[in-house]
C-alpha cells in the first residue's frame, strides 16, 4: 500500500467493476466469440461475417450519434439493428433479431468468475460502510453474486455519462446523502477511475493488480490518494 495524498476519513466506498473486482478480459473475449458465432448461424447472409464487419456497424452508429459511447448497451443494440436493416430485414425482423443477439450477448457477458477472496473482502467492507458500484460497462452484479454487497449500482448511459465524467460520481454522493469528499472510489483505471473520481471531488484508490509503475503510466496525470495491489488491503483502511 502506497499513499500519495493525505487520505481523509471516508464514510462510504464506490467501486468500479470490470478489471477491479474480476478479470474482465477473458469474459469479453469469450462473449465476442460467442456473439459472432451466433450471428453467423442466425442467417445465411451473415455466414461469413468477421469481427471487422461488426466493428464497421458500431463505427457507423457512433458517427451518426457521437454521444452513444456513454451507453455501451444501447450502442450495441443499435449496431445490431443497423446490421439487420442493411441486409434487407423488415421492421419486426430487425427488432427480433437485435433482441436475440442482445440476449446472447447478455448471457455470455455475465459468465463472470469472482474470486472467493473478493467476496470475503466485499463482505467485510459492507459490514462496516455502504458500498456502491459505478461502471461504464454492462455487467450485472446480480448475475455473478456481487449485488448483495452494494447499496445500489450506477451504470453509464441510464445513470449519466460514462466515467471520467462526473455524473455518476455526483449521483452516488447524492444517493448516499454524503459529502462527496467523504467517499473513496476504488478502480483499476487511472483515467476513468482515479482522474474521474478526483476531479469529481472524491478520494481515489488505484488498485494496481499488474504491478505497474505509476510514474511511467501514460494515463497517470493525477496520482491517487492511495495505491493497493490487492483488494483485501482496503480492510486496513476502515
Amino acid at each position: 500500500m502506497r499513499f500519495y495524498r493525505p487520505l481523509a476519513p471516508f464514510a462510504a466506498m464506490t467501486f468500479d467493476l470490470d478489471d477491479t473486482l474480476y478479470d474482465n478480459h477473458p469474459v469479453i473475449d469469450k462473449t465476442e466469440k460467442e456473439v459472432l458465432c451466433f450471428i453467423r448461424q442466425y442467417d445465411a447472409r451473415f455466414s461469413s461475417f468477421e469481427y471487422e464487419d461488426l466493428r464497421l456497424y458500431r463505427q457507423a452508429v457512433l458517427e451518426l450519434e457521437p454521444e452513444i459511447y456513454h451507453d455501451v448497451t444501447l450502442w450495441r443494440q443499435q449496431s445490431a439493428e443497423l446490421m439487420f436493416s442493411h441486409h434487407g430485414f423488415n421492421g419486426e425482423e430487425i427488432r427480433r433479431g437485435a433482441d436475440e443477439i442482445m440476449s446472447c450477448f447478455t448471457y455470455w457477458r455475465n459468465q463472470i468468475t469472482v474470486a472467493e477472496s473478493t467476496h470475503q473482502t466485499l463482505s467485510a467492507l459492507a459490514a462496516k460502510i455502504p458500498l456502491v458500484a459505478i461502471t461504464n460497462g454492462n455487467a450485472e452484479p446480480a448475475a455473478c453474486g456481487l449485488a448483495p454487497y452494494f447499496e445500489f449500482v450506477l451504470k453509464a448511459g441510464v445513470d449519466g455519462r460514462s466515467k471520467p465524467c462526473p455524473d455518476m460520481y455526483h449521483l452516488a454522493a447524492e444517493r448516499l446523502n454524503l459529502p462527496i469528499n467523504q467517499i473513496l472510489h476504488v478502480g483499476d483505471n487511472l483515467k476513468t477511475d482515479v482522474e474521474g473520481a478526483i476531479y469529481s471531488g472524491m478520494q481515489a484508490c488505484w488498485i494496481n493488480i499488474e504491478n505497474k509503475d505509476l510514474m511511467r503510466e501514460p494515463e497517470g496525470r493525477l496520482v491517487p490518494h492511495v495505491e493497493i495491489s490487492d483488494l483485501a488491503s482496503l480492510i486496513a483502511l476502515i
